[in-house]
């Protein structure tokens, strides 16, 4: 069983940084990539950033939804199963639950359209006030 867990969410004021980490608990088999979705009550989680690793790579290829792109970074240590998520010049349309995500099986190929999740945490929230 593996859990993510998320933490560094809270309430700031427009144009604040917040850094987002999720840590995991448990022994993924294999860890192809980590993210970010947020999700607003009654809605649909939509996507916002992941970082995907290829075999042996430790790197990782970093993907941004249109709306945060030039205001984010993710950044993940594959061998620690942790990601994280700067978020500079925040916008009261960034508030919401953010929830970490990871793909054990490689059924995520990248870009924005990561439809199949193995793994979800519980969420962090985070308000913007303007």
């Amino acid at each position: 069983q593996v859990h993510l867990v998320e933490s560094g969410g809270g309430l700031v004021q427009a144009g604040d940084s917040l850094r987002l980490s999720c840590i995991t608990s448990g022994r993924p088999l294999d860890n192809r990539a980590m993210g970010w979705f947020r999700q607003d009550p009654g809605k649909e989680r939509d996507f916002v950033a992941a970082i995907r690793w290829s075999a042996g790579d430790t790197g990782g290829d970093t993907y941004y939804a249109d709306s945060v792109k030039g205001r984010f970074t993710i950044s993940g240590d594959r061998a620690k199963n942790t990601v994280y998520l700067q978020m500079n010049s925040l916008k009261p349309s960034d508030t919401s639950m953010y929830h970490c995500a990871m793909d054990t099986t490689g059924a995520y190929s990248g870009g924005s359209n990561w439809l199949v999740v193995d793994w979800w945490g519980q969420g962090t929230q985070v308000t913007v006030s303007s």
